[in-house]
């Protein structure tokens, strides 16, 4: 119920909002907690019924991309593909979600993401898939801090107990969210005509690793990746 909601809201708040139980008034809370906004589309109560279908990205933020419009990374049009399955779901009695986490530059900032970047242009030969992680190694020591573990509890929240469309290739998302018990009927790639042409670097090397690239991404080879060049640094001078 309603009333049983708001107690458990403010229980878990620590007690910090007590209109959460004087304002009944009031349908829409907002906390002040950083770290990731949940967007919904469609009617909310049909989030736990298995019956209807849910469509659901968990999206870690890129700047870069998200906002900056970068084509070195699947991002931003991966985002954007999500929130259109989910309004599509929506429009069919359905609903949506998009969980968006602040984890810039897989958790490791945007500052060394970039130098990241900057390694990746300038190294001889290019910017090449079969270097993609060997980079981010060379630079932070390690190639995601990104603990995904407790990713799902934001699912959880909303009660969500099956996935009818999951918006991702991300073993490692896969793996966290089926493992609390959610269940996965479908894992939808980003179709490739919307995967920016720098970004092949990108997308080859992470199916390369295990990305779950379905029947729409043959898993390259070693010897495959070394031919899937992004521009140089050189190809910025003018």
């Amino acid at each position: 119920t309603e009333q049983a909601l708001r107690q458990a809201l403010f229980k878990e708040t620590n007690m910090m909002f007590p209109e959460l139980l004087t304002r009944t008034d009031i349908k829409l809370f907002l906390p002040p907690i950083g770290g990731q906004t949940v967007y919904i589309w469609g009617n909310p109560d049909t989030i736990p019924d298995e019956s209807i279908p849910l469509t659901v990205r968990v999206h870690d933020e890129c700047n870069g991309s998200d906002v900056f419009g970068s084509d070195i990374c699947t991002c931003r049009p991966y985002l954007a593909h999500a929130i259109e399955e989910c309004i599509r779901t929506a429009q069919t009695g359905g609903a949506g979600v998009v969980v968006y986490f602040r984890k810039e530059g897989r958790s490791l900032g945007e500052v060394t993401k970039y130098l990241v970047y900057n390694m990746r242009k300038r190294a001889e030969g290019g910017d090449s898939a079969s270097e993609y992680f060997n980079c981010t190694r060379h630079v932070a020591g390690i190639t995601d801090t990104r603990f995904q573990a407790m990713m799902p509890d934001a699912l959880h929240w909303l009660g969500i107990t099956k996935i009818d469309n999951f918006i991702s290739m991300s073993d490692m998302k896969y793996d966290a969210i089926v493992s609390t018990g959610i269940k996965i009927v479908n894992r939808v790639p980003i179709p490739p005509e919307l995967v920016p042409k720098d970004a092949q670097v990108e997308i080859q090397a992470k199916v390369h690793v295990g990305y779950h690239g379905g029947d729409t991404y043959k898993v390259p080879t070693a010897d495959d990746l070394k031919d899937v060049k992004g521009r140089a640094a050189s190809a910025y001078e003018g």
